[in-house]
C-alpha cells in the first residue's frame, strides 16, 4: 500500500482558508503541498487564477489622489509580455536579476516575468549606493540590473558586464542600458515554463545588515512561495480582499505582504505611496479604498492612534504589525476604538512566517502567538545548539533540521531586532 497523497498547492490553500478561526485543529490537519519536482509559482499558480480574472491584482494610489489598477488578467499578460522582451535582450534561466525599483507596477510584472523565464530575483531597496550595489553584485554573481532612470547613475562605475535595463522616462536610455518599456510590443501569450528545479533558487535575499555585514539567504522556488502559505493564514487573507501593507521594497516583508501572500489568497494588493506619512491621510483611504486587510509596522500604528479613530474602521477586518514588538496599549486603543485587534507576527528572511496570533485567537499582552501551521518551532540553547522547548507539541518537524542548520538559524535570530524571549506554560511566546 503506498503513501498517502499529499494535498496539491490549491487544496493546501483551500484548507487554510477553510480552517480560519481555528488554529489548533489548522496545524493539525494541515500538509506541506506536493508541487511536483518542477515548480514555478508564476507560471502554475499565478498565471492559472489569473486568466480571463478582471478580479483587481494590484492597486497603487498616492498622496495627489492618482489611482490605477491592473487586474489578475492584466498583470499576467504584461509579465509574459516582459518575459519574451527580456529574453530577447539576452537574460536567461539562472541569472540573478537585481530589481531595484519602487512601489510601481514594473516591479510586481518585473518579478513575475523574470520567475517566468527561469531567472533568479534579487529584490533590492532603491536606497543604496554604488559600494553597497558592486557588493551585492560580486557576492551574488549578479547578470542584470534592472531600475529606474534616476538610478542609472549608481551604475556608471560598476565593472561588470552587466545587462543593464531601465524603466524610463523622457528620453532616451543612457549608453548601454535598454528600456523595459519596450516590452509592451510583445505579444502577451504565455511562454514557455522553464522547468527549472523546484529546489532550484527563485530569490536571492540580502538582510539588512543591522549588526554586521548583510547576509545573502537564498529561497527556492518552494521555500517561499509554498512556505508563504503560513503568511496568508496569519494575515487571515481570503479570496476577494483588499490587502494594504506598508513596506519598502527591496525586503522581505515586502515580498510576504505585497506579493506572495495575497496573491495566493487571490486577494488584491493595494499600495499607497506618500513622501511623508499622515495618519488623518491613511485612515481617509482605508474608508474609502473599502481596505480589508491592513498590516503596518508599530511606528505607523503609533503614529494612527495619535489621529481621530472615532469615523470608525470602515471595511477592515484584520489588523497586523510585523517588524518589532507593538505596544499593549497601542493594541488597546485600536480595540477600543474600532473593535478590532491588531496581531502581531514573527518571521526572518531566511523563513517566512513562523508564529504569529492567528485570526480568532487570544492576543494577550507581551505575546506574539503561537506556531503556524507547518512551522514547529522550538527555541534553542544558543550555548549549546540544544533544544530548550517545543513550542508546539502536537506535531514534529517533518524534515528535522542537521545541527549545522540549527546554528545558522540560531545566530540569525540573534541579529534581529525581536529574539524570542519565553514561553508561557500554554506556549504562547513572548517577544522581549
Amino acid at each position: 500500500m503506498g503513501a498517502p497523497r499529499r494535498p496539491t498547492y490549491r487544496e493546501a490553500r483551500d484548507t487554510l482558508l477553510a480552517l480560519r478561526g481555528q488554529r489548533d485543529r489548522a496545524v493539525a490537519d494541515f500538509e506541506w503541498p506536493d508541487v511536483g519536482a518542477r515548480f514555478n509559482w508564476a507560471h502554475d499558480w499565478f498565471d492559472r487564477i489569473a486568466q480571463d480574472s478582471h478580479t483587481p491584482a494590484l492597486v497603487i494610489a498616492d498622496e495627489s489622489g492618482s489611482h490605477v489598477a491592473y487586474t489578475f488578467d492584466e498583470m499576467a499578460k504584461r509579465s509574459n509580455q516582459l518575459a519574451r522582451w527580456l529574453g530577447g535582450v539576452g537574460v536567461k534561466s539562472g541569472d540573478p536579476v537585481i530589481v531595484m525599483l519602487g512601489n510601481q507596477v514594473e516591479l510586481w510584472e518585473t518579478m513575475l516575468a523574470i520567475m517566468k523565464i527561469g531567472a533568479i530575483v534579487v529584490p533590492t531597496t532603491t536606497a543604496l549606493g554604488p559600494e553597497d550595489l558592486a557588493d551585492r553584485i560580486s557576492r551574488a554573481d549578479v547578470r542584470v540590473v534592472v531600475c529606474n532612470a534616476d538610478d542609472c547613475w549608481k551604475f556608471d562605475d560598476i565593472d561588470a558586464n552587466l545587462i543593464r535595463l531601465r524603466v524610463g522616462t523622457g528620453d532616451g536610455p543612457p549608453e548601454g542600458w535598454s528600456d523595459i518599456r519596450e516590452a509592451r510590443r510583445e505579444a502577451s501569450d504565455p511562454v514557455e515554463h522553464p522547468r527549472r528545479a523546484t529546489t532550484d533558487p527563485l530569490l536571492f535575499y540580502f538582510t539588512s545588515g543591522t549588526t554586521s555585514k548583510p547576509k545573502l539567504v537564498e529561497h527556492t522556488n518552494a521555500s517561499y512561495p509554498v512556505g508563504h502559505l503560513t503568511t496568508m493564514y496569519w494575515l487571515g487573507l481570503r479570496p476577494g480582499d483588499v490587502h494594504l501593507n506598508i513596506s519598502a521594497s527591496g525586503w522581505a516583508k515586502h515580498a510576504w505582504s505585497c506579493f506572495f501572500a495575497p496573491w495566493i489568497a487571490e486577494a488584491t494588493i493595494f499600495v499607497y505611496n506618500y513622501t511623508r506619512f499622515d495618519a488623518r491621510s491613511m485612515l481617509d483611504l482605508l474608508r474609502s479604498a473599502e481596505v480589508t486587510s491592513f498590516c503596518a509596522p508599530p511606528t505607523v500604528w503609533r503614529m494612527l492612534i495619535k489621529a481621530d479613530l472615532s469615523s470608525g474602521p470602515g471595511t477592515l477586518r484584520e489588523l497586523a504589525a510585523a517588524g518589532e514588538p507593538l505596544n499593549p496599549e497601542v493594541i488597546e486603543q485600536i480595540r477600543a476604538a474600532w473593535g478590532l485587534t491588531i496581531r502581531d507576527g514573527f518571521g526572518q528572511t531566511e523563513t517566512t512566517a513562523l508564529i504569529g496570533n492567528t485570526p480568532g485567537s487570544e492576543v494577550r499582552p507581551g505575546s506574539v502567538g503561537h506556531p503556524l501551521p507547518g512551522a514547529p518551532v522550538v527555541l534553542v540553547d544558543p550555548t549549546s545548539d540544544t533544544a530548550r522547548s517545543r513550542l508546539d507539541r502536537r506535531r514534529r518537524a517533518e524534515r528535522p533540521l542537521p545541527r549545522s542548520r540549527i546554528k545558522e538559524l540560531v545566530d540569525a535570530l540573534r541579529e534581529t531586532t525581536a529574539d524570542i524571549d519565553s514561553v508561557s506554560h500554554d506556549q504562547q511566546t513572548r517577544i522581549p
